[in-house]
């Protein structure tokens, strides 16, 4: 993952890409197949990047304190 203040406001992207993860992890989401997510959406990354994506919001989600109204 990088993060470069010119490249997306700053969002975390995979990394020599534009390709925001906050964009895979809506993928992710859907349901969408890590492999079909690389052959349909983003060809120019791996299956390998896209579970990369999916650690890097589980990791900044267990940092975060997430606090959620009752």
């Amino acid at each position: 993952m990088a993060i470069d203040p010119g490249v997306h406001f700053g969002k975390p992207c995979v990394a020599g890409t534009r390709i925001p993860v906050p964009e895979v992890r809506e993928l992710v989401r859907e349901g969408i197949p890590f492999e079909r997510m690389v052959a349909d959406y983003y060809p120019n990354i791996t299956t390998e990047d896209v579970q990369a994506c999916v650690q890097y919001a589980l990791d900044v989600i267990e940092v975060e304190d997430i606090h959620v109204a009752v």
